[in-house]
């Protein structure tokens, strides 16, 4: 009897009490295991030295996650300011080819908060930083809090795209979601599609253009109430059942 699909889940590479970490919040793994009934594996940022094309053929799906860390400006063409910081240029070598390969393998891949940000670049898009500067822009960044789920708390609502592929899964035009970013889409890549905006014109949410399965970015967190909010549950279970059709036919 064959056991749970497997799901890629991408890691941050960060150095904690003298030793150096490949780490990713809890919240993601258990999304992938409750919320799309997968397994999650780790994958490390080890960039180059991954043969990401081997991994690729053994798994089922991708999950980029979410992270404090930005994508290196210098990825899409900008110079780096200390707007733009922290980084973390082991991650960005890893995740970046990982996007590009899972979509040409057509392996269903889910992008959320850094992971949103990194496929827009991987594709030849741009970000802004600190957007909540910018004018008429909300302040999208995460609240000063005590607690996780006070900080992850629903906070604003987003349209959605009426025929796009958030939409036909969810079946709305309009859901709440929460907000913790302070970086944004600038320059959309021509092989995405929006799927969401927040009420100051932010694009909350994509699809790729030409994927030939379920490939889709959120800038928001359905993976920490995964089982209690009903969008993020859907959403996830949507990326189970790419995840399953991905597997049976392998």
């Amino acid at each position: 009897m064959p056991g749970l699909p497997l799901v890629l889940v991408s890691s941050d590479f960060r150095a904690v009490d003298g030793m150096n970490w490949h780490m990713t919040p809890t919240t993601y793994v258990e999304a992938v295991l409750y919320g799309a009934g997968a397994t999650p594996v780790l994958l490390p940022a080890l960039g180059s030295a991954l043969d990401l094309d081997g991994a690729l053929d053994r798994v089922d799906g991708v999950l980029l996650s979410g992270s404090k860390s930005n994508v290196h400006p210098s990825l899409y063409g900008e110079e780096p300011t200390p707007d733009h910081e922290p980084y973390d240029p082991a991650r960005d070598a890893t995740t970046l080819p990982l996007i590009r390969l899972a979509l040409a393998k057509g392996v269903p891949l889910f992008a959320i908060c850094r992971g949103y940000q990194e496929l827009n670049v991987a594709l030849g898009g741009t970000l802004h930083t600190e957007i909540q500067s910018f004018e008429g822009r909300m302040d999208h960044r995460a609240p000063e809090a005590p607690t996780s789920d006070q900080r992850y708390a629903i906070r604003h609502k987003v349209q959605l795209v009426r025929e796009g592929c958030i939409g036909r899964v969810l079946g709305s035009q309009e859901i709440d979601v929460n907000s913790l970013h302070r970086q944004g889409i600038a320059t959309l890549s021509d092989r995405l599609v929006i799927e969401a905006t927040a009420p100051d014109g932010t694009i909350e949410a994509v699809s790729v253009r030409d994927a030939t399965a379920f490939a889709v970015g959120v800038q928001w967190h359905p993976e920490y109430w995964v089982r209690s909010d009903h969008p993020s549950s859907r959403l996830f279970a949507a990326f189970g059942e790419a995840i399953r059709a991905r597997a049976a036919g392998r």
